[in-house]
């Protein structure tokens, strides 16, 4: 029975999540892992030595040099041929948030969506969310949906570990300014102020019906509202483009 891979611990998700070729929009893309991506900028950026990086990522030195190996191969690969890098999870930890390896690579029509999740219900507090549920959608239904732990760590690895699994709405509760500045530096669609039972949610959300208030905070998240003039239905031709991307 083959071993199970071990996490590898990364000091902090990339600013950059996808680089192309000047002129060569629909040229292949090239999945590139956060270990791989830790391993370029500890090496190559910050100088280390493997033996330092492996220290660094709590592996073995044998295991960052082909971790290493399959990066600068993959890197070739994007120069040489004008091909797409596309930054994502892979098996790593950061801030004590589990692995975003128990997702599968998303497909190129695939959009997926969390919701911050608690007992079935949408959670209220995002900062604190302890479990996001992360739905997959194909041809605007449901393909798949998950629900993975994150110990509620706070806004700024929350948000990084949604980038890092390739989450492009967030539907939530309450939610503060740093979290809605964190979500929005990694170019997450946030529709916070929502209640109510998650996959029905998401289904309102397809459905172009999903009543939320933008101006929604953690601090009066339990205020409800009194008619839906007060809060906002989604309709998707008003709020940006919801196509699989």
């Amino acid at each position: 029975m083959p071993r199970s891979k071990r996490c590898r611990r990364i000091c902090g998700y990339p600013d950059f999540w996808s680089f192309a070729p000047e002129g060569c929009a629909n040229r292949e893309t090239i999945e590139f892992m956060l270990d791989e991506y830790e391993t370029i900028r500890c090496i190559d950026y910050e100088k280390m030595t493997q033996e330092e990086c492996a220290a660094l990522m709590g592996v073995s030195r044998a295991t960052v040099t082909g971790i290493y190996e399959q990066a600068r191969s993959k890197l070739a690969d994007a120069l040489v041929n004008g091909k797409r890098i596309r930054i994502t999870g892979g098996s790593y930890r950061i801030d004590s948030i589990p692995a975003s390896a128990k997702l599968s690579a998303k497909g190129e029509q695939i959009m997926r969506i969390a919701v911050t999740y608690e007992h079935g219900l949408i959670g209220q507090h995002f900062g604190k969310t302890e479990q996001f549920k992360i739905y997959e959608i194909e041809n605007q239904a449901v393909k798949s949906s998950q629900v993975i732990d994150t110990n509620g760590t706070g806004h700024g690895a929350l948000a990084g570990f949604l980038r890092a699994a390739e989450v492009e709405v967030l539907i939530c509760g309450g939610i503060g300014m740093g979290a809605r500045n964190a979500l929005g530096d990694v170019g997450i669609q946030l529709f916070p102020g929502v209640s109510g039972e998650a996959d029905a949610v998401v289904t309102d959300y397809l459905n172009g019906t999903l009543n939320y208030d933008p101006n929604t905070q953690c601090d009066h998240h339990h205020h409800e509202h009194h008619d839906h003039e007060e809060g906002h239905e989604c309709h998707h031709g008003d709020c940006g483009s919801h196509g699989c991307h």
